[in-house]
Protein backbone atom coordinates (compact mmCIF):
# COMPACT_ATOMS: atom_id res chain seq x y z
CA UNK A 1 0.00 0.00 0.00
CA UNK A 2 3.13 2.17 0.61
CA UNK A 3 3.62 2.16 -2.87
CA UNK A 4 0.63 2.97 -4.30
CA UNK A 5 0.90 6.13 -1.58
CA UNK A 6 3.53 7.46 -2.81
CA UNK A 7 2.89 7.16 -6.70
CA UNK A 8 -0.72 8.82 -5.88
CA UNK A 9 1.36 11.53 -4.03
CA UNK A 10 3.76 11.86 -7.02
CA UNK A 11 1.12 12.15 -9.54
CA UNK A 12 -0.12 15.31 -8.08
CA UNK A 13 -3.76 14.27 -8.87
CA UNK A 14 -5.29 16.26 -5.53
CA UNK A 15 -5.56 15.56 -1.96
CA UNK A 16 -4.19 12.07 -0.73
CA UNK A 17 -4.00 11.49 2.62
CA UNK A 18 -3.63 8.15 4.72
CA UNK A 19 -5.63 6.61 7.61
CA UNK A 20 -7.42 9.05 7.50
CA UNK A 21 -10.71 8.67 9.50
CA UNK A 22 -13.94 8.84 7.96
CA UNK A 23 -15.52 10.28 11.16
CA UNK A 24 -14.39 13.33 8.97
CA UNK A 25 -16.07 13.13 5.88
CA UNK A 26 -19.31 11.53 7.15
CA UNK A 27 -22.89 13.52 8.13
CA UNK A 28 -23.40 11.28 11.34
CA UNK A 29 -19.51 11.93 12.01
CA UNK A 30 -18.92 8.17 12.33
CA UNK A 31 -16.51 5.75 10.87
CA UNK A 32 -13.06 4.02 10.87
CA UNK A 33 -9.99 5.04 8.77
CA UNK A 34 -9.90 5.00 4.92
CA UNK A 35 -6.44 3.65 4.55
CA UNK A 36 -5.80 6.03 1.24
CA UNK A 37 -8.46 8.59 0.90
CA UNK A 38 -8.00 10.83 -2.37
CA UNK A 39 -9.71 14.12 -3.33
CA UNK A 40 -8.91 14.82 -7.11
CA UNK A 41 -8.94 18.33 -8.25
CA UNK A 42 -10.66 17.59 -11.21
CA UNK A 43 -11.93 14.94 -13.47
CA UNK A 44 -9.50 14.41 -15.24
CA UNK A 45 -7.18 13.98 -11.95
CA UNK A 46 -9.72 11.00 -10.86
CA UNK A 47 -9.37 8.73 -14.20
CA UNK A 48 -5.76 9.32 -13.66
CA UNK A 49 -5.90 8.26 -9.76
CA UNK A 50 -8.13 5.07 -11.02
CA UNK A 51 -5.71 4.54 -13.61
CA UNK A 52 -2.81 4.09 -10.50
CA UNK A 53 -5.24 2.30 -8.27
CA UNK A 54 -6.21 -0.18 -11.33
CA UNK A 55 -2.63 -1.36 -11.56
CA UNK A 56 -1.89 -2.39 -8.29
CA UNK A 57 -5.45 -4.09 -8.17
CA UNK A 58 -6.18 -2.54 -5.26
CA UNK A 59 -10.00 -2.11 -4.15
CA UNK A 60 -11.71 1.20 -4.10
CA UNK A 61 -14.88 3.15 -3.52
CA UNK A 62 -16.41 6.70 -4.05
CA UNK A 63 -18.50 8.99 -1.28
CA UNK A 64 -19.91 12.37 -1.85
CA UNK A 65 -20.33 14.81 1.24
CA UNK A 66 -21.13 11.85 3.35
CA UNK A 67 -25.11 11.64 3.87
CA UNK A 68 -26.85 8.45 3.73
CA UNK A 69 -23.46 6.77 4.61
CA UNK A 70 -22.17 4.58 7.81
CA UNK A 71 -18.67 3.54 7.57
CA UNK A 72 -18.22 0.42 9.57
CA UNK A 73 -15.55 1.41 13.14
CA UNK A 74 -12.99 -0.32 11.49
CA UNK A 75 -12.69 1.29 8.42
CA UNK A 76 -12.48 0.71 4.68
CA UNK A 77 -9.47 -0.90 2.86
CA UNK A 78 -8.20 0.56 -0.38
CA UNK A 79 -8.92 3.65 -1.56
CA UNK A 80 -11.55 5.96 -1.05
CA UNK A 81 -12.22 8.57 -3.81
CA UNK A 82 -13.84 11.55 -2.17
CA UNK A 83 -15.50 13.87 -4.73
CA UNK A 84 -15.60 17.30 -3.42
CA UNK A 85 -13.93 20.60 -4.58
CA UNK A 86 -12.49 20.36 -8.54
CA UNK A 87 -14.98 18.34 -9.12
CA UNK A 88 -18.01 20.67 -8.89
CA UNK A 89 -18.12 22.94 -11.91
CA UNK A 90 -21.55 23.59 -12.99
CA UNK A 91 -22.78 25.19 -16.17
CA UNK A 92 -26.74 26.73 -17.11
CA UNK A 93 -28.37 26.60 -20.69
CA UNK A 94 -31.58 27.69 -20.66
CA UNK A 95 -33.56 25.32 -18.89
CA UNK A 96 -31.31 22.50 -18.99
CA UNK A 97 -28.62 22.44 -16.28
CA UNK A 98 -24.33 20.30 -16.56
CA UNK A 99 -23.27 20.02 -13.09
CA UNK A 100 -19.98 18.16 -11.37
CA UNK A 101 -20.52 14.86 -9.33
CA UNK A 102 -19.29 17.07 -5.99
CA UNK A 103 -21.34 19.77 -6.44
CA UNK A 104 -23.78 20.48 -3.16
CA UNK A 105 -27.16 19.20 -4.20
CA UNK A 106 -28.15 22.01 -1.77
CA UNK A 107 -26.38 25.04 -3.33
CA UNK A 108 -27.34 23.97 -6.59
CA UNK A 109 -31.21 23.85 -6.17
CA UNK A 110 -30.95 27.26 -4.00
CA UNK A 111 -28.88 28.71 -7.29
CA UNK A 112 -31.42 27.49 -9.96
CA UNK A 113 -34.20 28.59 -8.16
CA UNK A 114 -33.37 31.92 -8.09
CA UNK A 115 -33.12 31.62 -11.83
CA UNK A 116 -36.66 30.32 -11.73
CA UNK A 117 -36.02 27.31 -12.29
CA UNK A 118 -37.97 24.41 -11.24
CA UNK A 119 -37.19 20.89 -10.85
CA UNK A 120 -35.40 20.70 -7.66
CA UNK A 121 -37.39 22.32 -4.84
CA UNK A 122 -37.60 18.68 -3.34
CA UNK A 123 -33.87 18.75 -2.44
CA UNK A 124 -33.79 21.44 -0.21
CA UNK A 125 -32.37 20.63 3.03
CA UNK A 126 -30.60 17.27 1.49
CA UNK A 127 -26.98 17.32 2.49
CA UNK A 128 -25.76 15.56 -0.56
CA UNK A 129 -23.69 15.50 -3.64
CA UNK A 130 -25.41 15.91 -6.82
CA UNK A 131 -23.16 12.70 -7.32
CA UNK A 132 -24.67 10.51 -5.00
CA UNK A 133 -28.09 12.39 -5.26
CA UNK A 134 -27.68 10.25 -8.77
CA UNK A 135 -26.34 6.90 -7.38
CA UNK A 136 -29.57 6.70 -4.58
CA UNK A 137 -31.68 8.40 -6.73
CA UNK A 138 -32.84 10.48 -4.01
CA UNK A 139 -35.80 11.94 -3.62
CA UNK A 140 -38.32 13.61 -0.76
CA UNK A 141 -41.71 15.78 -0.95
CA UNK A 142 -43.00 12.99 -3.54
CA UNK A 143 -40.46 13.93 -6.48
CA UNK A 144 -36.60 12.63 -6.51
CA UNK A 145 -33.63 12.74 -9.31
CA UNK A 146 -35.20 10.36 -11.76
CA UNK A 147 -37.60 13.12 -12.77
CA UNK A 148 -34.85 15.35 -13.68
CA UNK A 149 -31.86 13.60 -14.76
CA UNK A 150 -31.16 13.03 -18.74
CA UNK A 151 -27.89 11.90 -18.41
CA UNK A 152 -25.31 11.28 -16.52
CA UNK A 153 -21.02 11.01 -16.79
CA UNK A 154 -20.38 7.19 -15.17
CA UNK A 155 -16.52 6.24 -14.58
CA UNK A 156 -16.42 2.92 -14.41
CA UNK A 157 -13.26 0.57 -12.39
CA UNK A 158 -11.70 -0.40 -15.93
CA UNK A 159 -11.93 3.70 -16.60
CA UNK A 160 -13.89 3.88 -18.84
CA UNK A 161 -16.42 6.88 -19.16
CA UNK A 162 -19.60 6.77 -20.65
CA UNK A 163 -22.71 8.37 -20.61
CA UNK A 164 -25.70 6.90 -19.68
CA UNK A 165 -29.33 7.92 -20.15
CA UNK A 166 -32.43 8.36 -17.46
CA UNK A 167 -33.78 4.53 -18.64
CA UNK A 168 -29.67 3.31 -18.82
CA UNK A 169 -29.70 4.35 -15.37
CA UNK A 170 -32.33 2.63 -14.88
CA UNK A 171 -33.87 4.60 -11.32
CA UNK A 172 -36.02 2.95 -8.55
CA UNK A 173 -36.89 3.69 -5.66
CA UNK A 174 -33.59 4.92 -3.52
CA UNK A 175 -31.57 3.15 -6.10
CA UNK A 176 -29.80 3.28 -9.55
CA UNK A 177 -27.78 1.03 -11.98
CA UNK A 178 -24.89 2.38 -10.36
CA UNK A 179 -24.99 0.68 -6.65
CA UNK A 180 -24.65 -3.15 -7.72
CA UNK A 181 -25.75 -3.69 -11.33
CA UNK A 182 -22.54 -1.45 -12.87
CA UNK A 183 -21.25 0.17 -10.40
CA UNK A 184 -19.02 3.17 -11.45
CA UNK A 185 -18.84 7.19 -10.11
CA UNK A 186 -21.33 9.72 -11.28
CA UNK A 187 -18.53 12.22 -12.44
CA UNK A 188 -21.45 14.92 -14.28
CA UNK A 189 -24.73 14.57 -14.74
CA UNK A 190 -27.45 16.82 -17.43
CA UNK A 191 -30.75 17.88 -15.65
CA UNK A 192 -33.50 18.94 -17.56
CA UNK A 193 -35.54 21.43 -15.29
CA UNK A 194 -38.90 23.93 -16.20
CA UNK A 195 -38.80 27.13 -16.34
CA UNK A 196 -41.51 28.79 -13.37
CA UNK A 197 -42.02 31.79 -11.56
CA UNK A 198 -39.22 32.24 -9.25
CA UNK A 199 -41.84 33.43 -6.34
CA UNK A 200 -43.31 29.99 -6.51
CA UNK A 201 -40.35 28.09 -6.35
CA UNK A 202 -38.81 29.77 -3.61
CA UNK A 203 -41.67 29.60 -1.38
CA UNK A 204 -41.88 26.12 -2.14
CA UNK A 205 -38.40 25.25 -1.14
CA UNK A 206 -38.72 27.31 1.72
CA UNK A 207 -41.87 25.17 2.95
CA UNK A 208 -39.51 22.54 2.39
CA UNK A 209 -36.73 23.41 4.46
CA UNK A 210 -39.03 24.65 6.92
CA UNK A 211 -40.36 20.77 6.98
CA UNK A 212 -37.29 19.66 7.59
CA UNK A 213 -36.02 21.89 10.13
CA UNK A 214 -39.04 21.46 12.11
CA UNK A 215 -39.53 17.46 12.00
CA UNK A 216 -35.82 16.37 11.64
CA UNK A 217 -33.07 15.99 13.79
CA UNK A 218 -30.94 18.34 11.66
CA UNK A 219 -28.76 19.71 15.29
CA UNK A 220 -27.42 16.39 15.80
CA UNK A 221 -24.97 14.40 13.68
CA UNK A 222 -26.81 11.91 11.43
CA UNK A 223 -26.92 10.09 8.34
CA UNK A 224 -30.69 10.65 6.83
CA UNK A 225 -33.10 8.68 6.53
CA UNK A 226 -32.38 5.16 7.84
CA UNK A 227 -34.62 3.04 6.76
CA UNK A 228 -36.50 2.55 3.32
CA UNK A 229 -40.33 3.26 3.20
CA UNK A 230 -41.93 -0.25 3.36
CA UNK A 231 -44.80 1.37 1.40
CA UNK A 232 -47.87 1.70 1.88
CA UNK A 233 -46.33 2.18 5.53
CA UNK A 234 -43.81 4.79 6.51
CA UNK A 235 -40.77 3.60 8.19
CA UNK A 236 -40.98 6.09 10.85
CA UNK A 237 -44.16 5.83 11.64
CA UNK A 238 -44.00 2.65 12.46
CA UNK A 239 -40.68 2.95 14.32
CA UNK A 240 -42.62 5.76 16.34
CA UNK A 241 -45.90 3.19 16.85
CA UNK A 242 -43.94 0.41 18.39
CA UNK A 243 -42.60 3.10 21.26
CA UNK A 244 -39.05 3.08 19.75
CA UNK A 245 -38.73 7.01 19.38
CA UNK A 246 -35.89 8.18 21.84
CA UNK A 247 -34.52 4.57 22.47
CA UNK A 248 -30.91 4.31 22.96
CA UNK A 249 -27.61 2.38 22.74
CA UNK A 250 -24.19 3.42 23.53
CA UNK A 251 -24.28 6.86 21.96
CA UNK A 252 -26.56 5.74 19.17
CA UNK A 253 -30.29 6.67 19.29
CA UNK A 254 -33.48 6.99 17.41
CA UNK A 255 -34.51 10.95 17.28
CA UNK A 256 -37.13 12.06 19.81
CA UNK A 257 -38.11 14.14 16.52
CA UNK A 258 -38.30 11.60 13.93
CA UNK A 259 -38.70 7.85 14.04
CA UNK A 260 -36.91 7.16 10.35
CA UNK A 261 -33.52 9.19 12.04
CA UNK A 262 -30.82 7.88 14.09
CA UNK A 263 -28.89 10.43 15.28
CA UNK A 264 -25.11 10.45 17.04
CA UNK A 265 -25.64 11.37 20.47
CA UNK A 266 -22.66 11.52 21.66
CA UNK A 267 -19.79 9.32 21.01
CA UNK A 268 -21.48 6.94 19.27
CA UNK A 269 -19.59 4.17 17.51
CA UNK A 270 -20.47 2.20 13.88
CA UNK A 271 -21.37 -0.60 16.02
CA UNK A 272 -23.72 1.57 18.29
CA UNK A 273 -25.67 2.00 15.20
CA UNK A 274 -25.93 -1.13 13.51
CA UNK A 275 -27.02 -2.90 17.03
CA UNK A 276 -29.69 -0.17 17.36
CA UNK A 277 -31.04 -0.54 13.73
CA UNK A 278 -31.45 -4.47 14.33
CA UNK A 279 -33.17 -3.96 17.82
CA UNK A 280 -35.66 -1.60 14.79
CA UNK A 281 -36.20 -4.16 12.97
CA UNK A 282 -36.44 -7.04 15.21
CA UNK A 283 -39.39 -4.92 17.33
CA UNK A 284 -41.21 -3.46 14.18
CA UNK A 285 -40.72 -7.28 12.26
CA UNK A 286 -42.06 -8.81 15.93
CA UNK A 287 -44.96 -6.13 16.16
CA UNK A 288 -45.96 -6.07 12.38
CA UNK A 289 -44.57 -8.48 10.49
CA UNK A 290 -43.05 -5.85 8.13
CA UNK A 291 -39.27 -6.43 7.49
CA UNK A 292 -37.40 -2.97 7.43
CA UNK A 293 -34.90 -2.59 5.12
CA UNK A 294 -31.61 0.16 5.25
CA UNK A 295 -32.03 3.44 3.44
CA UNK A 296 -28.45 4.10 4.47
CA UNK A 297 -25.50 2.95 3.09
CA UNK A 298 -23.21 0.53 5.20
CA UNK A 299 -19.73 0.02 4.20
CA UNK A 300 -16.63 -1.23 5.71
CA UNK A 301 -15.38 -3.88 8.09
CA UNK A 302 -17.36 -4.68 10.61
Amino acid sequence: MSNLLNDLKNADIGKVLENEPLSKHTTIRIGGPAEILIEPSNSEMLTKALEIIKTYGTKWRAIGRGSNLLVADKGIEGVVIKLGSGMDEMEIDGDVITVGGGYSIIKLATLISKRGLSGLEFSSGIPGSVGGAVYMNAGAHGSDMSKIVKKALVLFEDGTLEWLTNEELEFSYRTSVLQEKRPGICIQVVLQLQEGEKEDIVAVMQKNKDYRRDTQPWNFPCAGSIFRNPLPNYAGQLVEDAGLKGHRIGGAQVSDMHGNFIVNAGGASAQDVFDLIEFVKTKVFEKYGITMETEVEIIGSK
